[in-house]
């Protein structure tokens, strides 16, 4: 019951823009070399990723990482729309896996776990088996004999001598078995709760009725499978007991059990990847399945495999409270391919390319976006908003700028077309070669078929839409001043910005200027 009412509490705090801080931030997949992922705050404390997760296994987090790493192919995300609208009023799926295990998260490793399904067995003699059972037995009823009914002691030393022959000779396969099982004994009876409750609903999207269709084997469900092998470690493990300690050693124990461990991982381990994939992925449209349920108006995105567009109503950054998050219209398609956004200091520039590159994320990833409406041919996002120098490497921020844009164009020689956001760009060098090798990198993605935004204050940058007009344009963000302190609308304006708000932020601080 508190783990439901936390789950409620998440939800509240999620809808009520109190959630930073609460949920799992995924810095563990944080890379620096990534082409948007520190950019737009994928990972992090207050990040998309800790807004979206609600994934009860690591599978889950994994898979929904790495849908928001890279874009699906279009048919691939509207198959995610079907699912996340079949998920959505599931509230009582999603409550069920929350309050499953307090400890879930912490549990299945995914990669190991199907690796080990997988790999040849280690103890696969039928012989060697049946031996075992058979000295066990003999050892332990010549131990009853010699204790109830005076059997002499020698029949029972004879057993255990045989025992230790045979254990001798199978011991090193034995540890290694045990030593490949003990971090999933904690972690199966977690996996199988996530197996049985998702066995238990039934669903109408082909996606979901075809992940549903992954979870068994054999006419068995996978659930059952699972927990019949965590029953098995669990009775491996018995042998731990002090207590029972001298009678597993006298039955052959832990022998009898690495038998029985290897012959389910011959007959179930090569399903186990399979079930996990269908596990994370379950959970990551769930996921997405609840941001959606908790926020209504959000629309799934249009895709358009015809054309090259961005077309964006009433845009809103998805990590910003509703009720402070300005929205802007951003159109981009047919001849207009860049926008040259100008503006004064702390005015939205930076938050309008984050805008921007977060919805096309969400989009991409199969998810609803923060908008009024969101058309936008498949893209690769490529940014350059957070970049800094580095000591350790010996790179200064411009180097770590030009790395970063020749990223970019690479990437223009994808699949998919880029959707490019640059904030104030070659901001690390002199006004001259800003302003040659700003205009030739802008008009080098666009010949290359990108589309994007460009951030600056420096006005002199604002000629490259006039060299590249009609495929580029000049728009800004403005401010003002009123009762002696700055205001900003923070509303998208066509043209050039036409004034700066630097020697105002400096006096405002208390520096002579």
């Amino acid at each position: 019951m508190d783990r439901a009412a936390a789950f409620y509490e998440r939800g509240l705090a999620r809808v009520g823009d109190r959630w930073a801080g609460t949920g799992e931030t995924g810095d563990r997949f944080v890379d620096a070399s990534h082409p948007y992922a520190e950019d737009l705050d994928l990972f992090g404390r207050g990040s998309l990723f800790e807004l979206l997760c609600t994934a009860r296994t690591r599978a889950g987090e994994e898979t929904l990482a790495s849908w928001l790493l890279a874009p699906a192919e279009p048919g691939e995300v509207r198959h995610r729309h079907g699912a996340v609208e079949d998920l959505r009023p599931r509230l009582d799926l999603r409550e069920d896996l929350a309050v499953l295990g307090i400890d879930v998260r912490a549990g299945v490793h995914p990669e190991s776990l199907a690796t080990w399904g997988s790999a040849p067995p280690m103890l696969d003699s039928p012989v060697m088996r049946t031996a075992a059972c058979a000295l066990g037995a003999l050892a332990g009823v010549t131990l009853c004999m010699w204790a109830g009914f005076g059997l002499a002691r020698v029949w029972f030393l004879a057993a255990l001598t045989l025992e230790a022959l045979f254990f001798f000779k199978v011991r090193p396969a034995v540890r290694r078995i045990e030593h490949a099982v003990e971090p999933a004994g904690r972690d199966l009876a977690l996996l199988s709760g996530v197996l049985e409750r998702l066995e238990r609903e039934l669903f109408t999207s082909p996606r979901l009725k075809g992940l549903s269709a992954k979870l068994g084997a054999a006419g068995h469900p996978a659930s059952r499978q699972i927990s019949r092998l965590r029953f098995l470690i669990d009775l491996l493990d018995a042998q731990r007991n002090p207590l029972f300690a001298p009678i597993a050693f006298v039955l052959l124990w832990s022998t009898q059990f690495a038998f029985a461990i290897e012959a389910w991982r011959k007959r179930s381990g090569p399903f186990v990847a399979r079930w996990l994939s269908a596990v994370g992925e379950f959970e990551a449209l769930s996921a997405l399945a609840g941001y959606a349920y908790e926020h209504p108006k959000d629309p799934f995105p249009e895709l358009k495999e015809n054309e090259l567009c961005f077309r964006g109503e009433a845009l809103g950054h998805p990590l910003l409270p509703e009720t402070g998050c300005v929205r802007n219209d951003v159109s981009l398609g047919d001849e207009l391919r860049v926008m040259i956004v100008s503006g004064s200091n702390m005015s939205g520039k930076s938050t309008l390319l984050r805008t921007v590159g977060t919805n096309a994320v969400l989009a991409m990833a199969g998810a609803p976006v923060r908008a009024r409406r969101l058309v936008l041919s498949p893209v690769v996002v490529g940014a350059s908003i957070r970049i800094h120098d580095s000591l350790q490497s010996g790179s200064s921020r411009f180097y770590a700028e030009i790395t970063r844009l020749r990223k970019l164009v690479d990437l223009t020689g994808k699949k998919l077309p880029l959707l490019f956001l640059v904030d104030e760009l070659l901001h690390g060098t002199n006004s001259h070669d800003r302003r040659i090798g700003a205009e030739a990198i802008v008009k080098g993605l666009v010949d290359r078929g990108a589309l994007g935004l460009v951030t600056t204050h420096d006005l002199a940058l604002s000629h490259i839409a006039d060299s590249l007009a009609p495929r580029a344009a000049n728009v800004h963000f403005q401010d003002h001043i009123e009762d002696g302190k700055l205001v900003f609308d923070y509303r998208l304006h066509p043209g050039i910005v036409q004034k700066s708000n630097a020697l105002e932020l400096m006096r405002s601080i208390g520096l002579e200027v």
